[in-house]
């Protein structure tokens, strides 16, 4: 099988790695990167434990052919946090008690930055929708929605503050 070699932005650095036809972004980011963030749930793409953003969409790892992304950005969860402090999202699960095994909890927050990025005020609804690609067996779903609300508040409070001493 011939290698190839896949040039990428991952968490705001660059990276190479080198990619059989059959690698899977997911098994990169593990085995080639060292970012054990994303999950091996179903590896068929239906329990999203595998989740990151590919160029800002939510994708599930274990179905992208690592081969097809050079030149794309890549995020993880371990790009969200700056430093040992947590972003809106990850601290609004902590805070929620979101999390019980924490399997899913990578990709859930994966698929709520993706939401947040386009939406900052989304909806009950919009936020079950968006979240819908990702399995949890533990929380039952009410504290991982109820935090990616509160994670959205958080954010818009903070612009709201920031704006006001903007125009002081």
């Amino acid at each position: 099988m011939p290698l190839r070699i896949v040039n990428v932005k991952v968490n705001g650095v660059d990276q190479a790695f080198m990619a059989k036809p059959d690698t899977t972004l997911l098994l990169a980011l593990r085995e080639q990167l060292g970012l054990m963030g994303a999950k091996r749930g179903c590896a068929q793409g239906a329990c999203g434990s595998c989740t990151v953003l590919l160029d800002g969409a939510p994708v599930v790892s274990c179905l992208v052919p690592a081969a097809t992304i050079d030149g794309a950005a890549v995020a993880t969860v371990e790009g969200l946090a700056d430093g040992q402090e947590l972003n809106d999202v990850q601290q609004a699960f902590v805070d929620g008690f979101a999390t019980q095994c924490g399997f899913c909890t990578p990709g859930m927050i994966m698929s709520a930055e993706a939401l947040l990025a386009r939406n900052p005020d989304p909806t009950a609804d919009e936020v079950n929708e968006a979240i819908s690609g990702n399995v949890c067996r533990c929380t039952g779903y009410a504290p991982i929605v109820s935090a990616i609300l509160e994670a959205a508040r958080r954010r818009r409070d903070r612009a709201g503050t920031a704006e006001q001493e903007a125009t002081r």
